[in-house]
């Protein structure tokens, strides 16, 4: 058992809620001296956003933090972050990001890396089933949510 399973097996809930919802599965939770300050999930679909992805959610509902905080959290995400998410992490200096996958789609993670985020990618074969799964049965919503 690794010391991130707990947290993205949070994540993964949340992605699950958010398919129930009629949504996009995807899950986020942010981590910090090992206690969960928020969760999330793709929220576009129900709440007819141009950007609640997970990932936004998810800082959305820890609410306002410090500078400080944010640089010592590690946040999780079924699904490699995309340009949008990637950017609030670059600009609230989260030093970690920890992805269930980035077969089903990857985000610039290079970027990420130039830019000194540690990237740690799990491929979890739950969440590349979640998502295939979602992409075979939903393409338009999926090709919506990625800007196709």
């Amino acid at each position: 058992m690794s010391e991130h399973d707990p947290f993205m097996t949070a994540a993964i809930e949340e992605a699950r809620r958010g398919l129930a919802e009629g949504g996009i599965p995807i899950g986020s939770v942010l981590v910090k001296d090992g206690a969960i300050l928020g969760r999330g999930h793709n929220r576009r679909v129900q709440k007819k956003s141009a950007v609640l992805h997970a990932e936004m959610d998810c800082l959305e509902n820890a609410g306002r933090l410090k500078a400080a905080d944010y640089q010592k959290c590690v946040i999780y995400s079924t699904l490699s972050p995309c340009d949008m998410c990637t950017g609030t992490i670059l600009l609230y200096k989260i030093p970690t990001v920890v992805i269930g996958e980035n077969e089903t789609f990857q985000g610039p993670e290079g970027y990420s890396q130039s830019r000194g985020v540690k990237l740690i990618n799990l491929q979890s074969e739950e969440c590349k089933r979640l998502m295939r799964d979602f992409i075979r049965q939903r393409p338009e919503l999926w090709n919506e949510d990625i800007g196709v």
